[in-house]
């Protein structure tokens, strides 16, 4: 038996002219396992289940046009060269932050128009997006992608000649053959930091959007340690990856963002919207409507 990881010899199958990559399919089962998770914690909290797939309706789509752009502007080296390159997700290429920041606003805009509490409802979406994360994660390994420096370790993942090259590593790193696995650090850690954040809604009263910012600080957080393993193509600044700076200010934002949401006082927040307003009187705001609860 191998004392390392082999890489897939495969990234997708055909089903008659369909060619179905892996890399999509670990993230509709991802995306698929998120909505579950998502309308059981939007119940518990006396929220409509079926509100769930609505708004995902809307976020996934926004989430995937987010994470293209973060991609092709972060790394325009990576981008295929073909007409159709800066949309090829297929092929792998979609940042988790841009995802994040795009297909959250649509959120917080749909969710404000249903007079329901976009605090809230993050806080019951976070868990299911760390394991969307981690399973989507399961991808890069099938594309040879999102790998670390390298290592004799006997988890370390073997990557074949030509993915090195396209990974863009440096050259005096291309005769290694095994390379630190970080796909599957993150997949662990999404999981790991998922379970986590229920176990923190069941044992504490945490105030919304609390949970999601301790999504927001644990991942970054997380990442500043995934990048400094990673030595694949990115923009450099200063000898550090870009992703680096980001993670690390994103790890500073989700702590005060926690310290904050905690300290205010607490709010009554809306899971199921206000009542139809009467003719003539404007409804109230969703943050501050019927009584809600932290997920749990």
């Amino acid at each position: 038996m191998p004392a390392y990881l082999p890489s897939p010899p495969i990234s997708s199958f055909h089903i008659g002219p369909l060619d179905i990559h892996f890399y999509a399919l670990a993230y509709l089962v991802g995306i698929a396992l998120a909505i579950f998770l998502t309308r059981y914690r939007w119940r518990a909290v006396g929220g409509d289940p079926e509100l769930v797939g609505e708004i995902a309706l809307w976020v996934v789509p926004a989430g995937i046009i987010g994470g293209r752009i973060y991609f092709d502007i972060t790394t325009p080296m990576d981008i295929p060269h073909v007409w159709y390159g800066p949309f090829a997700v297929w092929s792998g290429g979609l940042g988790i932050w841009g995802g994040v920041a795009v297909g959250g606003l649509v959120g917080v805009w749909r969710l404000r128009r249903r007079g329901v509490s976009p605090a809230l409802f993050a806080d019951a979406m976070a868990p299911g997006l760390l394991m969307a994360q981690g399973i989507g994660r399961i991808g890069n390994y099938f594309n040879k992608e999102l790998f670390g420096r390298p290592t004799s370790l006997p988890w370390g993942l073997e990557i074949p000649y030509q993915y090195r090259v396209q990974g863009g590593i440096p050259a005096a790193d291309l005769h290694f053959a095994t390379f630190q696995p970080t796909f599957l650090y993150e997949l662990i850690f999404d999981f790991a930091w998922a379970g986590v954040l229920i176990w923190l809604g069941h044992r504490y009263t945490i105030k919304p959007p609390g949970l999601f910012a301790l999504y927001v600080f644990g991942y970054s957080a997380y990442r500043i340690f995934e990048e400094s393993l990673r030595i694949d193509s990115s923009v450099y600044i200063f000898g550090l990856r870009l992703n680096m700076y980001i993670a690390s200010a994103l790890t500073v934002v989700g702590a005060v963002w926690f310290y904050r949401s905690q300290r205010r006082p607490a709010r009554e927040l809306s899971a199921t919207g206000p009542p139809p307003a009467p003719p003539g009187e404007q409804a109230r705001d969703p943050e501050e409507a019927a009584p809600g609860t932290s997920p749990t």
